[in-house]
C-alpha cells in the first residue's frame, strides 16, 4: 500500500488529488492548517487528517512526528499548500507582501520536504511531487497566446518559478528520491474565483501522473497535463 502525505488537501487540487489517489489505491493523508476543514475533507474522502501549518516550524515537525508514530513511513509527499497573495498592482507590493507568499509556496515546501525526507527515505520508492505553475515559467509567461502571458502577478510568478528550480536542485542533489513539480494549468479553483477553463479533475492529472510514475519515472521534470513543460 502506497502511503500519500498532501499538504492543503482540504479543497480545491489538493482535496481532488486525494480522492483520485485514494481511488487507485493509495492510503492518503489529509495534510490541512484548518483542523475543522481538515478533518471534515478527510472524513468525507474516507482518509486520515493530519494538521500542518507549512510556515510553522513546530507544525511541520508535529506533523512528521505523528505520521512517524501511525504510519511509519511516507511513499509520496505532494506539496501542494499555496498562496496566490495580494490581488494588487506592482508598484503597490511589498517586502511583508513578498515574504507571507514565499513562507508558504517555497519556504514551506523546504521546511515540509526537510521534516519528511527521513519518512520518504523509509520507503523502497520515495516520490516528491511540488505543485508548481506554467506562471513561474519563463517560456510560458512570454507568450501571449497562452493565459500565463497575459497575466501580471509578480510575487507569485516569481515563487513558483523558484518551486521549479529548487524541484530541479533536490532531484540532482537525491538520486535516491523521485522530485518532479506539475503544473495544473489554468483549473476552476478558489485562486481564480472558479474562472479557469480546467475542471479541478483536469487540472490534478499531472499530479496524480508524477505520484503515480513508480521506479522507472522520471525526476527533476515540470510537468503539466500534456507533458514536459519548458520553462
Amino acid at each position: 500500500m502506497t502511503t500519500t502525505f498532501i499538504t492543503g488537501a482540504n479543497k480545491s487540487l489538493g482535496y481532488e488529488t486525494a480522492r483520485r489517489l485514494i481511488e487507485v489505491g493509495h492510503t492518503v493523508l489529509v495534510g490541512a492548517r484548518d483542523p475543522e476543514r481538515g478533518r471534515a475533507a478527510a472524513d468525507a474522502l474516507g482518509a486520515r487528517f493530519v494538521h500542518i501549518d507549512v510556515t510553522d516550524d513546530a507544525s511541520v515537525a508535529a506533523a512528521a512526528a505523528d505520521i512517524a508514530a501511525h504510519e511509519g513511513a511516507v511513499d509520496v509527499l505532494i506539496n501542494n499548500a499555496g498562496v496566490f497573495g495580494p490581488h494588487a498592482p506592482a508598484d503597490q507590493l511589498t517586502a511583508a507582501d513578498a515574504s507571507a507568499v514565499f513562507d508558504v509556496n517555497v519556504v514551506g515546501i523546504v521546511r515540509v520536504t526537510h521534516a519528511f525526507l527521513p519518512l520518504l527515505r523509509k520507503s523502497a520508492s520515495p516520490v516528491i511531487v511540488n505543485v508548481s505553475s506554467g506562471m513561474g515559467s519563463f517560456a510560458a509567461t512570454h507568450d501571449t497566446g497562452r493565459v500565463e502571458g497575459r497575466a501580471v502577478a509578480p510575487l507569485y510568478t516569481a515563487s513558483k518559478a523558484a518551486v521549479t528550480m529548487l524541484t530541479t536542485q533536490y532531484a540532482k542533489a537525491w538520486p535516491d528520491v523521485k522530485v518532479n513539480a506539475a503544473d495544473p494549468g489554468y483549473t476552476a479553483t478558489d485562486f481564480n474565483g472558479h474562472s479557469g477553463p480546467q475542471t479541478v479533475t483536469e487540472g490534478t492529472d499531472a499530479i496524480v501522473e508524477l505520484a503515480t510514475i513508480g521506479t522507472n519515472g522520471p525526476t527533476g521534470t515540470l510537468r503539466d497535463r500534456h507533458g514536459d513543460l519548458a520553462w
